[in-house]
């Protein structure tokens, strides 16, 4: 099976869980003999063209042109895209498919489908609509749109979750047998070497308890509410210490809100952190808390139960999937600061609770989240998608590179979407 696939983010450029979803997915599809080339971008910050165990990662730098806003950006980024895949490749050249990740990549994924008349697969890793818990400004409604478009476009829509699932028919009206659901998975031997290259004593005192979390920091991450749970759970477990890894727009205010709650001592920010640091604090951490009030999935839960940390989610999206209660971890209500203390004070006053929650999410790593058995439903999908495609005949020939250049100028046209054949 040979690949084009497409993404905003790859290793080294990681913004959230989408980057290390293609890092992970693209090199057990290539140890499956699968032939993948990959269009992303991070073409400033890492070479522009490399193999990563046996991938093709052909990275892009976008024009510096100035944009008005973010979605006109993406725009420009997916130009760069399609240059940089018509400077590669004179044509489709034995690709069987394309696989688009997300709507930041939906202009070039749809023009290099018509114009290679490759069908075209799509993985929805989040909606706008639940981002925002809803579309409030011309911009969002905007993304939603392009979201709804990559969908419609795409012969099969691939989801993380049943949560995910469910919300994308919803919002889209994707038919049932459209969507195939397809968990994230993690590398249980990743997590199982760290490597000591931070001091503990840096961030916590010898006898304090780290209690950690880790992502974006974004609202919908629900780390206000872990912070005002913190007085409650300062109280209950006196010598306990939040530290809290990663950046983002919503750091201010949660800097404020610890401040205003009188805990900033208590609390590390720690800004971003890359894997091998990432590893030390989950080593360390009694507990690890993700209080997302939106998630489609969750890979830093699978992450932490890698590393043997006990695991604390709200029972939300797709963490409520990946956490059984009671079994492999503890949930509590989503939003709700006294239920996470609850949660947090019966890991940190039990350990031995703790130890058994994480031999059990140990063992459940490799039977449902294991990234052999996840590539290969994959590369399934792909060939049942290449074998249903087949029945339905384009019209016209197969274009060559310059066909896209014609797309895009609006001398192409369009043929046969899924949405339109089935």
């Amino acid at each position: 099976m040979k690949v084009l696939m497409l993404s905003w983010e790859y290793p080294p450029q990681k913004v959230g869980g989408l980057a290390q979803h293609v890092y992970d997915l693209t090199r057990f599809l290539a140890r499956r003999r699968s032939e993948i080339h990959l269009f992303t971008g991070g073409g400033a910050v890492a070479p522009a063209y490399e193999q990563v165990e046996g991938v093709h990662v052909h990275r892009i730098t976008p024009h510096n042109v100035s944009a008005t806003d973010f979605a006109a950006g993406v725009v420009q980024f997916n130009v760069a895209l399609l240059e940089r895949v018509m400077a590669q490749f004179q044509g489709p050249e034995g690709f069987d498919i394309v696989h688009g990740h997300d709507w930041l990549v939906a202009y070039a994924a749809k023009a290099i489908k018509h114009a290679w008349r490759l069908p075209l697969v799509a993985t929805i890793h989040a909606t706008e609509w639940g981002r925002n818990n809803g579309l409030h400004n011309a911009l969002q409604r905007h993304i939603s749109d392009v979201e709804w478009w990559l969908t419609y476009e795409a012969w099969r829509v691939i989801c993380c979750s049943r949560y995910m699932e469910g919300e994308v028919n919803r919002i889209f009206q994707v038919p049932d047998d459209k969507i195939v659901v397809i968990p994230n998975g993690v590398e249980r031997q990743r997590f199982a070497v760290v490597q000591e290259t931070l001091r503990r004593e840096d961030y916590a005192a010898p006898d304090e308890t780290i209690v950690f979390c880790a992502g974006r920091l974004v609202r919908e991450k629900g780390v206000q509410v872990l912070l005002s749970a913190a007085p409650r759970i300062f109280a209950g477990h006196y010598r306990a210490k939040l530290i809290i890894a990663g950046s983002g727009p919503f750091e201010p205010e949660l800097r404020r809100l610890a401040a205003q709650l009188g805990i900033a001592h208590h609390v590390y920010f720690t800004g971003h952190v890359d894997e091998p640091k990432l590893k030390q604090f989950l080593h360390w951490a009694a507990v690890a808390v993700y209080p997302s009030l939106y998630e489609p999935f969750g890979i830093v839960a699978l992450e932490a139960m890698a590393a043997q940390t006990p695991v604390v989610v709200s029972d939300t999206g797709g963490l409520s999937e990946i956490v059984r209660h009671g079994v492999d971890g503890l949930k509590f209500y989503p939003g709700n600061s006294d239920s996470l203390a609850d949660t947090v004070l019966a890991l940190l006053n039990n350990p031995s609770l703790g130890h058994r929650l994480t031999q059990e999410a140990h063992r459940r790593l490799a039977k449902d989240f294991n990234w052999e058995v996840l590539a290969g439903r994959t590369e399934e999908v792909y060939h049942e998608v290449v074998a249903e495609s087949q029945k339905k005949a384009w019209q016209g020939k197969p274009r060559s590179r310059f066909g896209l250049e014609k797309l895009l100028s609006g001398q192409g046209h369009g043929y046969w979407s899924r949405a339109e054949g089935s």
